[in-house]
């Protein structure tokens, strides 16, 4: 394959070697996250993204979060469901070791984007591994970024930096753009199954009895903190639904004249996630594409359970 490469020289700055194919801008670093971003492996190509796998126990077995490819997630809620614990463990340090070894060998700088650590401590695995490997390569750089995000606001996030690298902006730039506005991409969730969320202690069991016998279906979202906070107690599965819409009507950049993307996650309840994505699709005539819908990845999967329908847009920043 032929390429076109050149210097590009800004002032008495010279930007990062880049080439082109096609039409799309080559970059001299690559981005790379987790597995809790919550997307598919599709999106991982499309993307050129490379992603750490977190891992879980199922009972007596262990398995890797890798996009559904190890254990099917309906097989996952049901044996949940039955009755088998659900673990997860985060990517090590010598994981993270590798993954970035494997890229500044080949020359290539790292920017790695991790899920929040105000649920994770994988911010600061990925933290010390880039220390370490810098120690050994100190002509390279790699930056690692606090999402503050889950799922796939996650995925969202990471998607904006993708976005930056395809225009051409350099390492420190998408640094830069997306330490500054992480904040502003919303979080809402809802769940009309308090099952795990009693048992994981996010929801006492008082609260999760009287839910139940009520018809209530708690909102959530994840604060500036990046941490999961319940905001609302709904009542019935419907109302809960359309208050997610309500929020994007509230905390969308630009109203009812959003331009951005839209994802939504799902733990086992496509429908309840179309009927949001139909709803928002009707109001939102201006955003950029459909609403994409995934399902939650096996790491937060395990936590919610299934009947969790979370949406996530760019806004306003998040509330504390």
């Amino acid at each position: 394959m032929d390429y076109d490469y050149e210097d590009v020289i800004e002032g008495t700055n010279t930007c990062p070697l880049r080439f082109y194919e096609g039409d799309r801008i080559m970059a001299n670093y690559v981005i790379t996250c987790c597995s809790t971003v919550d997307m598919n492996l599709d999106w991982l190509a499309k993307r050129d993204l490379q992603a750490a796998n977190f891992s879980f126990h199922l009972g007596n077995e262990e398995y890797k979060d890798d996009f559904g490819q190890s254990i099917d997630q309906k097989e996952i809620y049901r044996r949940m469901l039955a009755g088998e614990d659900a673990k997860t463990s985060q990517v090590s340090t010598d994981e993270y070791v590798k993954l970035f070894t494997k890229n500044v060998k080949e020359g290539k700088d790292v920017i790695h984007i991790t899920l929040s650590s105000g649920i994770s401590g994988t911010y600061n695995s990925a933290s010390t591994a880039a220390n370490m490997v810098m120690e050994e390569y100190p002509d390279r750089k790699i930056y690692v970024i606090d999402s503050t995000c889950a799922s796939s606001g996650y995925g969202l996030l990471v998607d904006y930096a993708c976005d930056l690298r395809d225009e051409g902006k350099s390492i420190e730039e998408v640094h830069e753009l997306v330490e500054k506005n992480k904040k502003n991409l919303q979080h809402w969730f809802c769940t009309t199954d308090l099952t795990f969320f009693i048992k994981g202690g996010r929801v006492s069991k008082a609260a999760g009895i009287a839910g139940k016998v009520l018809n209530i279906c708690p909102l959530l979202n994840v604060n500036v903190e990046g941490k999961l906070i319940a905001r609302e107690k709904v009542r019935t599965k419907k109302k809960v639904l359309a208050r997610l819409v309500e929020k994007m009507e509230e905390r969308a950049e630009g109203g009812l004249d959003y331009t951005g993307k839209v994802f939504i996650s799902n733990s086992d309840c496509l429908e309840d996630a179309k009927f949001v994505a139909d709803m928002i699709e009707q109001k939102f005539t201006k955003m950029n594409g459909r609403v994409e819908i995934n399902p939650i990845g096996a790491t937060i999967g395990c936590h919610t359970g299934p009947g969790t329908v979370a949406l996530f847009f760019w806004g306003d920043e998040r509330e504390v």
